[in-house]
């Protein structure tokens, strides 16, 4: 902020000798030359810096230029109102820029000043950065929640949309999660606190955004080179149309003058300030729709891919296993299950924890003796009965007669003093929009679709065949990842891997573009990610690409707009029919024109 009025200051100063230099004419030369220096002081100098790094032709130079010849025709005032509107049009640029990056923060509308302390005293107002973990806080109906933690009091509805896209209120009770950024719709909840302010959702999605620009995509690294090049050719052709002409017409001043005029309408200033603009727009616009980049060159790459590779738990399903069949031999099925539950009470795997969800009732597994985990499943004894719980390799071993379940899914077989009491058969849940991001892909025309999963076979044949992709590889180990993507870019193909962003980090980092699925509370999905969409909705992979085209739409849009009308005012300036004022449009006009094209952005996104 201080470094922005410091230029208008210098801005508001050289207008008043402007103005001087029009009221008294006969210090003409010296009030210009006097605001000229205050407004291009800092310009020359840094020019100086620049030549003996090379990196003297840009606009900055073009405009030093044009301005001195200027003033060497005598052409005082012109000059000067050159490097005025130029100034003036690089503090609207700046102020836009600057601008547009605060409303894409303020879109997402994270972060917050103060936090409601709840201790044994009461309640104490203090900044989010001196909340320690394990500090409740209080959070009031209408308030955004400043913290991630977990719900300690109370319940409520949310709204997420801020940090997932997803505008469906969820519903919260004790011990739920919440992140940062969401806003508390009703209830008044009590969050205990485990991440300090530095870590969390809000604060990480806002540090990601502020960066991201830095990361040039390659239209931007196209786009610098191609100014670096441009500017000397430019220098060159006015140069070439002050002496040549100059020469055979003697009229030096006529074509001096036109020579000037093309310089400042040649300025790649447009092209500068609004491409970068629109990749760092086109990241905002993901990140409203939940999906959360890590730098622009994604959108770029997004166009670019061949293949798509899931992960399937966590990713294609919900990587929340659920009971669907109970089958009892010479017993109950609801006596089966209750046996199963008690005999899981004392295991913390999600097979076990399914079983124990589907009892639904609490368990007494104060009885249990010899409780052992082996493999394959679990032995142990209740009074005097002895049971053994796993998979069809565990009670084989054990020779126990009992018939093989061919359902696919996850089978746990139970047999109490080796006699066969049944099966309950698990299964992972699809999740609800898997199978329509297969066909939105499919009419995108993303044809090479894979699954690579650790899972078997069967199970991993079933879940491909109910979303609709055609080619699976099961049973694999994160290097058979990391070498199928491997082999993929042997054969020049561009990859995108969808995965959980923890276990499949070495193959989110191997493939062109990594996707992690609601991994933005984890600090590994976000170092191995390139892309992380926050609500685990697949169908937002069709959105970023839209995204991503559109932004590369509205790119090439701006650079034809650009050439065409530099190409115009400099057509013009060469036969004399365009003056400085054109020149200036040419430069600072179109660049807030683009500017202006560029936050169309924000509005795609389906």
């Amino acid at each position: 902020m201080l470094m922005k009025n410091k230029e208008i200051i210098k801005f508001i100063f050289a207008l008043l000798f402007f103005i001087f230099s029009i009221v008294f004419k006969e210090y003409v030369l010296l009030y210009t030359i006097i605001g000229y220096l205050i407004i291009s002081f800092e310009m020359i100098i840094e020019l100086k810096d620049k030549i003996p790094k090379g990196k003297i032709f840009d606009e900055e130079f073009l405009m030093i230029i044009a301005t001195i010849g200027a003033f060497i025709l005598k052409d005082y005032h012109e000059g000067f109102m050159v490097m005025l509107l130029y100034q003036l049009g690089e503090i609207i640029n700046d102020h836009a820029v600057d601008k547009s990056k605060e409303e894409i923060i303020k879109l997402m509308d994270l972060d917050t000043d103060t936090v409601t302390l709840s201790t044994k005293d009461g309640l104490t107002e203090i900044e989010p950065n001196k909340v320690k973990i394990g500090d409740i806080i209080l959070v009031k109906a209408g308030e955004k929640i400043p913290l991630d933690g977990y719900v300690f009091e109370g319940s409520s509805n949310i709204d997420t949309s801020s940090i997932t896209g997803e505008h469906k209120p969820r519903s919260v009770k004790i011990k739920d999660p919440v992140l940062s950024g969401c806003i508390n719709l009703d209830g008044t909840l009590k969050i205990k606190v485990t991440e300090i302010y530095k870590n969390s959702t809000a604060n990480k999605i806002i540090d990601l955004i502020e960066k991201a620009d830095k990361k040039k995509s390659n239209t931007e690294k196209v786009v610098d080179k191609f100014a670096s090049i441009y500017t000397p050719i430019v220098v060159a052709l006015a140069l070439l149309l002050f002496l040549v002409p100059g020469f055979i017409t003697k009229d030096f001043s006529l074509w001096g003058h036109r020579a000037l005029v093309f310089l400042v309408a040649s300025c790649p200033c447009a092209l500068v300030i609004s491409i970068p603009l629109a990749y760092f727009v086109g990241m905002g616009a993901c990140s409203k729709s939940g999906i959360l980049m890590k730098n622009s060159n994604t959108l770029d790459k997004l166009l670019k891919i061949d293949e798509i590779i899931f992960d399937k738990t966590g990713t294609i399903t919900e990587g929340v296993f659920e009971v669907v069949k109970v089958k009892g031999y010479g017993i109950k099925a609801s006596e089966l299950l209750e046996i199963a539950a008690t005999c899981e009470s004392l295991n913390n795997h999600p097979i076990a924890l399914s079983i124990l969800n589907r009892y639904g009732k609490d368990v007494d597994n104060s009885k249990i003796k010899n409780y052992k985990i082996v493999d394959g499943g679990i032995t142990l004894s209740i009074d005097k009965d002895k049971y053994i719980i796993g998979n069809y390799n565990l009670l084989n071993k054990n020779k126990i007669d009992f018939e093989r379940c061919l359902d696919i899914g996850t089978i746990v077989y139970i047999s109490r003093n080796k006699e066969y009491l049944g099966y309950i058969l698990i299964n992972d849940k699809i999740k609800k929009n898997s199978k329509k991001t297969i066909s939105l892909l499919r009419e995108k025309g993303f044809n090479e679709l894979v699954v690579l999963s650790g899972d078997n076979e069967e199970i991993v044949n079933d879940v491909v065949k109910r979303v609709g992709i055609k080619r699976y590889m099961s049973e694999l180990l994160p290097i058979d990842k990391v070498n199928y993507l491997k082999t993929a870019h042997k054969e020049k193909k561009k990859t995108m891997f969808v995965g959980d962003g923890i276990n499949d980090a070495p193959a989110l980092l191997t493939s062109d573009i990594g996707v992690s699925m609601g991994g933005i509370g984890s600090d590994a999905s976000i170092e191995a990610s390139d892309m992380v969409i926050m609500n685990d909705d697949l169908t937002k992979i069709h959105t970023a690409h839209n995204i991503a085209s559109f932004t590369k739409k509205i790119v090439i849009e701006n650079i034809v707009l650009v050439l065409l009308i530099k190409l115009l005012v400099l057509t013009l300036a060469t036969f004399g029919y365009a003056n400085m004022i054109a020149a200036v449009f040419a430069d600072v006009g179109v660049t807030l024109i683009t500017i202006l094209n560029t936050f169309r952005i924000l509005k795609k996104r389906d």
